[in-house]
C-alpha cells in the first residue's frame, strides 16, 4: 500500500474540501478500494461539493484555468466563422442546431450568437443555440450571460443531453471545447490498475490486475505501461463520444472537439505517458489526492480511441489538426479581420495582436491543443474545402 497524503494538514483548509474528503473516506469504508475514475468523479462531480458543482469562479484569472474563449473574444469569432460556413455547406438550411457541450461561463456562446447576428445575420435567423451544462450553478450563469437570447429561444439550456437530443433538428453542429478532458479515468500502473482506498484517514494507493475491458483498451488504443510509468483509460470520455456519434449519425452536420490529446503513436514513440494533473490557482501540480473538490483534475485525451467510436457509428474522420493550424486556416480569408475590428487605437490594436498570438503560436496554445474534426451526410469532397482544414498536413 503506498500512502499519498502528506500529513492532515493537507486536507485542512477550505470547509467543502473537508466535507467531500470525509464523504469519499465514507465509501472507501463502506464498499472497500475504489477505482480511481470513482474517486475523481466524486471530486468533479459531487452534486454538493465537487469542483465543478459549487458556485466559486473557476475559469480566467479569478479562477484556476483560461480557456482559449478567456483569451480574446477571436476565438469565438473565428468559429462563427466557420460554424457559417459549414451551414452554407449543409445547403443553408432554414434552422441549424449549435449544441455546445460544457459551455462553463458561456464566454464562447455569447461571442458566437453576437458575431453571428452582426456579420451573419442569415445564419444568426438559422441559429438555434443548444448548452449542455449539468451543474446546476453554472446553468444559472448561463441564464444570466444569454438573457437576451434565452429569452427568445435562440439560446436553449439544457441540464443534461438528453434534454439537448430533444431539442436538436435534422441539421447539427456538435462543438466541446476542453470537454473530454474532464471524464474521470481509470489509472493503469505498472503495478496493476489503481484502487483509492484509505489509511489513517488519509487516501491511498493498492493495485489490483487490470480487467478484461482495460486490457483490450491498451492493446487497441494505448501502450503498456512500463516500470514507473502509468497510463489513463478514460471509459467515460469513450462512451460520450459513442452517444455524440449516436445522435450525429441520424442528422446531417459536423463535429469540432478541441483539446489536449495524444495518438497511439505518440505513446508508442515515448510521448504523453503518465498525463494526469490537476490545476488551482494557474498552477499545474500531479497531487491529485490533495484538495479533494477544490482543483481540477484531468488528463489528455486519446484521440486514437475517440476517433475509432466515432467511425464505428459511421462518422466521417476530417482532420485531426493543431489549433494553430485550425484558426489559422479559419483567419487567412480576412487576414484575422473578426479580431481587430473594434481597435481604434494603435496599442488597442498590439494587445489583441498579443492575445491572438497566444491562440496560434506554437508557444502558446496553438500546439497545445488539437481539433478533431467529423462529419455526417455530408459529401467529403465538400467537407475538405473547409477554411479550418486548409493547412492541415
Amino acid at each position: 500500500m503506498d500512502t499519498l497524503a502528506g500529513s492532515q494538514s493537507d486536507y485542512e483548509g477550505v470547509r467543502g474540501e473537508s466535507r467531500l474528503r470525509d464523504v469519499i473516506i465514507s465509501v472507501i469504508r463502506q464498499n472497500g478500494p475504489i477505482p480511481f475514475s470513482r474517486y475523481m468523479e466524486l471530486c468533479l462531480y459531487h452534486p454538493e461539493l465537487g469542483y465543478y458543482s459549487r458556485p466559486v469562479e473557476r475559469f480566467g484569472k479569478a479562477g484556476d484555468f483560461y480557456t482559449s474563449s478567456d483569451v480574446h473574444a477571436v476565438y469565438g469569432r473565428l468559429l462563427s466563422r466557420q460554424f457559417e460556413e459549414m451551414w452554407r455547406l449543409l445547403g443553408s438550411p432554414q434552422h441549424i442546431h449549435l449544441v455546445e457541450l460544457g459551455p462553463g461561463r458561456g464566454l464562447f456562446a455569447l461571442d458566437v450568437l453576437e458575431w453571428c447576428r452582426k456579420q451573419f445575420p442569415d445564419f444568426s435567423r438559422a441559429l438555434r443555440y443548444v448548452l449542455v451544462e449539468q451543474s446546476g450553478a453554472l446553468c444559472e450563469r448561463l441564464r444570466q450571460r444569454l438573457r437576451d437570447y434565452v429569452g427568445n429561444r435562440t439560446a436553449i439550456i439544457a441540464d443534461s443531453f438528453q434534454v439537448a437530443e430533444d431539442f436538436a433538428g435534422e441539421h447539427v453542429i456538435l462543438f466541446g471545447n476542453e470537454f473530454f478532458d474532464a471524464s474521470p479515468v481509470e489509472l493503469i500502473d505498472y503495478r496493476g490498475a489503481v484502487r483509492v482506498t484509505e489509511a489513517d484517514s488519509k487516501f491511498a494507493e493498492v493495485f489490483v490486475p487490470t480487467s478484461r475491458d482495460e486490457v483490450e483498451f491498451v492493446e487497441r488504443y494505448s501502450i503498456r505501461p512500463e516500470a514507473g510509468e502509468r497510463v489513463e483509460i478514460s471509459f467515460a470520455a469513450l462512451e460520450w463520444m459513442r452517444r455524440l456519434s449516436q445522435m450525429l449519425s441520424t442528422r446531417s452536420g459536423f463535429a469540432i472537439f478541441v483539446d489536449y490529446g495524444y495518438t497511439r503513436e505518440q505513446q508508442l514513440a515515448g510521448r504523453r505517458r503518465n498525463t494526469l494533473m490537476t490545476y488551482r490557482h494557474h498552477r499545474a501540480s500531479p497531487s491529485f489526492y490533495d484538495a479533494p473538490g477544490e482543483q481540477d483534475i484531468t488528463a489528455n485525451v486519446n484521440w486514437t480511441a475517440l476517433e475509432s467510436a466515432a467511425a464505428d457509428c459511421g462518422l466521417q474522420r476530417l482532420a485531426l489538426v493543431t489549433q494553430s493550424q485550425f484558426l489559422l486556416g479559419i483567419g487567412e480569408t480576412t487576414q484575422f479581420a473578426d479580431a481587430f475590428q473594434d481597435c481604434k487605437l494603435p496599442q488597442e490594436h498590439a494587445k489583441v495582436a498579443l492575445q491572438l498570438k497566444q491562440l496560434i503560436s506554437p508557444e502558446g496554445m496553438g500546439d497545445v491543443f488539437e481539433v478533431l474534426l467529423l462529419a455526417h451526410g455530408v459529401q467529403k469532397t465538400q467537407a475538405a474545402r473547409l477554411s479550418g482544414l486548409r493547412f492541415q498536413r
